[in-house]
C-alpha cells in the first residue's frame, strides 16, 4: 500500500523533515554511515537535471562544514534506495568519498514516488518541466483537482493552470526550458501555437535572444496573421459553397474540408469536364 490517500494530500504538507519522520518511521537519533556504492537512485525522483555549479558549491560547503543533513535511504536486502538527499548523495560523490550519513528506514517502497514529489515541490528546487509534471502526478495519484492542489500548496490556481500547460509544448521546447536556455516567461507566451508557429518563434528567441516582450509582440503578429486567413479562407470556402450549388452540385463544409456528393454518374461527368478546362 502506498501513502493513505483517504487522509487527503493536506498530511503531506507539512515541514518536509516531520512528514519523512512520520511516513518513514525515521529515528532521528539513529545515523548510519553507509557505502555510497550500494545506493540506487529514487525512481520517481522528479528532478531530472542538477546544475554543476550549485553541486561544486555545494561540495566545497560539504567539505568545510561536513555534512550537516544526512541523506534518507530505504533498506532493500543489502542495498539502499535513496529517498532524499540527491544532491548531497551527488556533492558527496564529487568530494571522492565512499561512504555518507544517512537515515535508514525499513520502510516498503510504496511510499517513494509521493515523498520524493512532495519534497521537490515543498523545496521547489525543480525547474518549470519538472514541476509541471510533479503537478500532475499529484493531480493523478490523489484524484483531485487543480484547485484542490493550489489550495494544498499555497498557489494560485492560475500559477498551477499556467505550469501544468508549459506541458503541451513540443518536446524539444519543454527539453531547452527545463535547461534553461528559455525562460518561464518566454515558454508562457508560446503555449497555445501550433507546433510550426512554436518552432519558428523558439528558434527566433535562441538566435534573437529575444525578451519575453519582445517574443510577446511576435506571438500577437502571429495570431493575427491567422485569424485574417481564417476569415479569408472561410469566405473563399462559402464563394466556392454557393458557385457549385448553382450548377448543381451538393456540398457542406467542415472547418477546412469541403465535401462534394456525386451520387449519380452524370455529376460525376460534368464535374470531370468542369476540371478538365481548368
Amino acid at each position: 500500500m502506498g501513502l493513505n490517500k483517504n487522509r487527503g494530500l493536506s498530511t503531506l504538507m507539512g515541514d518536509v523533515g516531520e512528514v519523512y519522520s512520520r511516513e518513514l518511521g525515521l529515528d532521528k537519533n539513529q545515523v548510519s554511515l553507509i557505502e555510497i556504492s550500494k545506493i540506487t537512485p529514487n525512481p520517481f525522483q522528479p528532478r531530472k537535471t542538477f546544475d554543476e555549479i550549485a553541486l561544486n558549491e555545494l561540495a566545497n560547503s560539504i567539505k568545510e562544514h561536513g555534512l550537516i543533513q544526512p541523506i534518507i535511504v530505504l533498506k532493500k536486502n543489502d542495498s539502499f534506495i535513496l529517498v532524499a538527499g540527491e544532491r548531497r548523495l551527488r556533492a558527496t560523490q564529487i568530494l571522492g568519498e565512499e561512504n555518507i550519513l544517512a537515515f535508514v528506514s525499513d520502510s516498503d517502497e510504496s511510499k517513494l514516488r509521493e515523498l520524493a514529489l512532495i519534497e521537490n515541490i515543498q523545496r521547489e528546487n525543480l525547474n518549470p518541466i519538472e514541476l509541471a509534471n510533479s503537478y500532475k502526478d499529484l493531480i493523478e495519484v490523489y484524484n483531485i483537482t487543480q484547485e484542490n492542489l493550489a489550495e494544498l500548496i499555497h498557489k494560485s490556481r492560475t500559477q498551477i493552470t499556467n505550469t501544468l500547460r508549459l506541458l503541451n509544448l513540443d518536446s524539444k521546447t519543454q527539453e531547452l526550458i527545463a535547461s534553461g536556455k528559455i525562460s518561464q516567461g518566454h515558454a508562457k507566451v508560446l503555449v497555445g501555437l501550433d507546433k510550426e508557429d512554436e518552432k519558428v518563434l523558439v528558434d527566433s528567441i535562441l538566435g534573437q535572444k529575444l525578451s519575453v516582450r519582445d517574443t510577446e509582440r511576435l506571438v500577437q503578429k502571429v495570431k493575427n496573421k491567422e485569424n485574417t486567413e481564417d476569415v479569408e479562407f472561410e469566405s473563399s470556402m462559402q464563394n466556392l459553397k454557393q458557385i457549385l450549388n448553382k450548377i448543381g452540385f451538393m456540398c457542406k463544409n467542415n472547418k477546412k474540408e469541403l465535401t462534394i456528393h456525386l451520387d449519380n454518374i452524370d455529376k460525376i461527368k460534368k464535374l470531370t469536364e468542369i476540371l478538365n478546362k481548368i
